[in-house]
């Protein structure tokens, strides 16, 4: 029978602040592949996990910047080129009467890249993630702490990291497979 590759090892806790001082401490070891899941929001934990820059920003911006040129070129290609309007001698660039739009573009733009920026970076959709194969990870919804370090991490040596959690007073240390 073929065994499936290790995803990682994953640890219980039955307190947020026994799994805040676990990750901490896998933090310190020099772990960087971990992650944490709650049935609540646990403060600190993001940053105890290594969360600590987005690129979410900038790819914002950038959509901004893209749906405001976008709305004015439109504009100015509108009524200068494609169909030009001498009113009462204005200029055809009346840029002044471009900016609602422009500006409603920018907006658009800048939600757009906002929406499929965070779906790209977060992995999502994700119907299907290897911790589901873990027994006990329907807990994660209810009651318990879970801290996974990944098999991925450099550190990573199933043995010594499985000893490693031991040593956190998990309450189970169990395997993920991929």
């Amino acid at each position: 029978m073929r065994r499936h590759p290790l995803y990682g090892l994953m640890a219980e806790f039955e307190s947020p602040e026994a799994l805040l001082d676990a990750a901490r401490k896998t933090s310190a070891a020099g772990y960087k592949r971990i992650d944490a899941f709650t049935p609540m929001p646990v403060e600190g934990l993001a940053e105890a996990v290594g969360f600590h820059h987005t690129n979410l920003p900038l790819v914002v911006l950038i959509g901004g910047i893209l749906g405001g040129l976008a709305g004015f070129l439109m504009q100015y290609y509108a009524n200068v080129f494609s169909y030009p309007l001498n009113v009462a001698g204005k200029p055809y660039n009346s840029w002044p009467a471009f900016i609602p739009i422009t500006f409603e573009l920018t907006i658009l733009g800048a939600s757009i890249f906002c929406v499929f920026g965070m779906l790209a970076m977060n992995g999502l959709p994700a119907p299907y993630h290897p911790v589901f194969n873990a027994e006990r990870f329907a807990l994660a919804t209810r009651d318990r702490f879970f801290l996974l370090i990944k098999a991925r991490d450099r550190q990573f040596d199933a043995a010594k990291t499985k000893q490693f959690l031991t040593s956190l007073r998990a309450r189970e240390v169990s395997e993920v497979e991929a």
